[in-house]
């Protein structure tokens, strides 16, 4: 089983009423990867997670933190925090040091394998991506692959 990280914006997505399309598709496969995914890998959150889906102007934050309540959090730690510093120093990810930079920092300190976000622009971008790996490689890590949904499929039985 693979271990993975649920970013927030995978959690926003599955629970969103928004009707256009690019949000339609999104609930349609996270609902679907929830479904038929998810017992295929080992999940995980941080409590970065729990924050972003707790904020007063999330609307949909009680269905949001039901569905996730019994997925293990990953711990934060100096390493984790010294990390996501380092991500924001070596502008991999914008400051200040707290959500896209935690989210890396935290999946990578603690091994996780995949990171699961439709965040396109600062997370699952493959222009970022190189920059990532060589700048977590140069302190000893390894980062997850950060993917979308409808690429992190398992299709074993």
């Amino acid at each position: 089983m693979a271990r993975v990280y649920l970013e927030t914006s995978f959690v926003s997505a599955y629970v969103t009423d928004r009707n256009d399309t690019a949000s339609a598709y999104r609930r349609q496969v996270s609902t679907t990867w929830w479904t038929e995914q998810r017992g295929k890998h080992e999940l995980f959150v941080a409590e970065e997670v729990l924050a972003e889906l707790s904020h007063p102007n999330f609307r949909h934050r009680a269905d949001a933190i039901a569905l996730i309540q019994k997925i293990p959090l990953l711990s934060m730690s100096e390493d984790v925090r010294g990390l996501a510093k380092i991500l924001v120093r070596e502008k991999v990810m914008s400051g200040p040091v707290a959500g896209d930079a935690i989210h890396v920092a935290v999946a990578t300190v603690h091994g996780i394998e995949y990171m699961l976000t439709w965040n396109v622009r600062h997370l699952a971008n493959a222009n970022k991506l190189e920059h990532l790996r060589t700048i977590c490689r140069r302190v000893g890590y390894v980062p997850p692959q950060i993917v979308t949904p409808d690429i992190l499929w398992d299709y074993k039985e």
